[in-house]
């Protein structure tokens, strides 16, 4: 029987235990593994080695965390804090054991993994950039449950404890190690020499420094406790995400008993388990594997991306490409465009990197290309001009006249059928959409178009390219908006009409932060650009009935563009918002928000309908992904079917497009 666990005992008595779940990718602790590691300690327990390594055998990391799947089918109390509490006793076997034991992490540690890491004497890291440790647990509606919320204080500290599990992030191995997470990083070549040397001289446990306990005294728990409530609730409104404000409680109420916390844990992580936030982030995450595994279908890893086009959209495609290590050349008609997304690239590498080795090696990655020498040598070649057909599909023929023959050519349109684009072209089998959102460094969702004549396996090969640069691939149809430009805009409008109407951009805006939304619809417009927001209508107005409000357009003649010019709905100073305050007494029309949503909502049913994705859970997950839809719903299709408030109206064929992405920004 496998038990996904190997173990193998070295010339100085020492146990090296493998983790390698079968049929799987990526370690997570399944129930399977959990009874599987249960035995194997047993039987260490017995055989008295002279110290434990636990160590993964795949290459995508340590332990991702439990197998929320399985979460999901527990579905009485009981058996959820069963579960909790026999965990509680496989990890605490591990941390009592009579030797000195010790993780060897690399890639993922996350979640139930990192607490099974903590449940260790020691933890040892691979130095490099794909090792992130972390407790993602709030994402998924709970906090730690294994122990981590028992453990972590004492190794870290009260605030750095609660700031890693409040937050969610994952650190990587330089940030964990100056925290004391992990006691030692080393690289690659030096990991099972290092670990062998730290389980010989057996140095004491790491422990939180005296004034780092200090919060966790029970005169200053429930003061600090207060304090980290007030700031969480201004980030999660405790209504929609309970977790992060239950995971306070039980800290302030227990952290000075380790029994009581471990109780605590097992109790309230069920309870929030049952909840529907948690049910619904669970499935949120399982939408996002979804996407992931679209980008699986496809072997295709180009080496070399051509972008045409340097504006904000090209030259930040660019950059993120070369940022994840692609060789990528930019073109454009205007020289000076190149060294603008040049320059914004450069602050993009140093953000993210922190070490000029590393920006260097990126924008050397990033070449100026004025000419388009680089075409002859690109496996994928992007097409990121303004959104005219005529010239992207002259664009077009030229490019296909340049590149090699096995070269996939997409498109970064927002709007326009990728038959129009194409349709001139020799073999439009090889053209794809590929529809970016704006920021690109934040935007995870990346839209994956395929029109008719469309090769699937070219799709295939675009799915794996946004898969390959960190990205969510959507596959959707070719057709006016595809799907998340088409389902945005009617919300946008919505709002603008209310405007009109004489409702205040404030009241509208509270109202859709209330029901969960990260900001409101005139905030995004203003964010995206009101000349933007125009344009979007107006394209796509010519394919469905839609009524663009005189308000917008009177807005973009009179130069009030949003917060890149100072002014739209609202006034912005050195690009913050000015406070806009309601009237004095005014209260909001009733049923406001049903109001503003519904029209997204009639147009997501419109999509399903239309085929524009395949199924629901597809929709779902490119609205939460591609335009922050209220991810502790479901999504919005989910949200409808399991008693949301608001009932669809008749269909209509559609109206047209609309603009988003999670905290608001532009289409591609």
């Amino acid at each position: 029987m496998n038990d996904h666990w190997r173990l193998e005992t070295d010339a100085e008595n020492v146990a090296w235990l493998h983790f390698d779940l079968a049929d799987s990718g990526t370690n997570v602790l399944s129930l399977a593994a959990l009874e599987g590691l249960e035995r194997r300690l047993y039987d260490l327990l017995d055989a008295s080695p002279a110290g434990l390594v636990i160590l993964s055998d795949k290459a995508s990391g340590f332990i991702a965390g439990a197998d929320v799947g399985e979460f999901g089918a527990m579905t009485e109390r009981t058996d959820l804090e069963r579960h909790i509490r026999w965990v509680h006793g496989i990890f605490d076997r591990l941390e009592q054991a009579p030797f000195p034991t010790l993780a060897l992490i690399h890639g993922y540690c996350l979640g139930g993994g990192l607490e099974l890491a903590l449940a260790c004497r020691y933890r040892l890291a691979r130095e490099d950039a794909d090792t992130r440790l972390g407790f993602p647990e709030v994402r998924l509606g709970i906090f730690p449950g294994y122990g981590g919320s028992v453990r972590a204080g004492p190794l870290l500290g009260a605030l750095p404890a609660l700031e890693l599990m409040l937050s969610g992030r994952s650190l990587s191995a330089r940030a964990a190690r100056r925290i004391g997470l992990v006691d030692q990083i080393v690289p690659e070549r030096q990991l099972r020499a290092a670990a062998s040397r730290m389980l010989q001289s057996a140095p004491p446990p790491r422990r939180a420094a005296w004034y780092q306990r200090l919060p966790a005294l029970p005169g200053l728990r429930q003061v600090t406790a207060g304090l980290l409530a007030r700031r969480v609730r201004t980030q999660a409104d405790p209504r929609h995400y309970p977790a992060p404000h239950a995971l306070l409680r039980h800290w302030s109420r227990h952290a000075s008993s380790s029994a009581a916390m471990y109780e605590s844990e097992a109790t309230q992580v069920a309870d929030l388990l049952l909840g529907p936030t948690a049910r619904n982030l669970i499935r949120v995450f399982q939408l996002r594997e979804r996407l992931k595994a679209e980008g699986k279908r496809s072997s295709f890893a180009p080496h070399w991306v051509h972008v045409v086009g340097a504006g904000t959209m090209g030259g930040d495609i660019a950059a993120w490409c070369a940022l994840q290590g692609l060789r990528v050349s930019l073109q454009d008609q205007a020289p000076e465009s190149i060294g603008q997304a040049l320059a914004r690239a450069r602050k993009l590498f140093e953000r993210k990197l922190n070490e000029p080795r590393l920006v260097r090696a990126a924008a050397d990655r990033l070449m100026p290309d004025h000419r388009g020498a680089g075409l002859a040598r690109a496996d994928l070649v992007i097409e990121a001009v303004f959104e005219d057909a005529e010239v992207k599909r002259e664009l077009f023929r030229q490019l296909e006249s340049r590149v090699r023959p096995d070269c996939l050519l997409a498109s970064n349109t927002s709007t326009i059928p990728l038959q129009e684009i194409g349709r001139d072209l020799s073999d439009p089998g090889r053209l794809v959409g590929l529809h970016f959102f704006n920021p690109v460094a934040r935007m995870q969702l990346v839209e994956v178009v395929s029109a008719a004549t469309t090769d699937p396996q070219a799709a295939a090969r675009a799915a794996a390219f946004a898969r390959g640069i960190g990205r969510l691939p959507l596959p959707v149809c070719s057709a006016p908006g595809f799907l998340v430009n088409r389902v945005l805009m009617p919300y946008l409008l919505g709002a603008v009409q209310r405007l009109e109407e004489g409702v205040p951009a404030a009241a509208i805006d509270h109202a859709a932060r209330e029901f969960g939304m990260p900001m409101g619809p005139l905030e995004l417009a203003d964010r995206v650009g009101l000349d933007v927001c125009l344009a979007a209508a107006q394209n796509l107005a010519e394919a469905f009935p839609v009524q663009v409000p005189a308000l917008l357009v009177e807005q973009v003649e009179a130069g009030r563009l949003g917060r890149k010019g100072g002014r739209g709905f609202y006034r912005y100073r050195d690009g913050r918002p000015l406070p806009a305050r309601l009237p004095w007494r005014y209260r909001a029309p009733p049923a406001l928000m049903e109001q503003l949503l519904q029209p997204l909502l009639d147009e997501a049913s419109a999509c399903l309908q239309a085929g524009i994705v395949s199924d629901a859970d597809l929709l779902d997950a490119g609205l939460v992904f591609g335009t922050g839809f209220a991810p502790f719903t479901g999504g919005p299709m989910h949200y409808l079917r399991h008693g949301g408030r608001l009932q669809l109206h008749r269909h209509q064929v559609g109206p047209a497009t609309g603009l988003g992405e999670p905290m608001g920004a532009a289409m591609g």
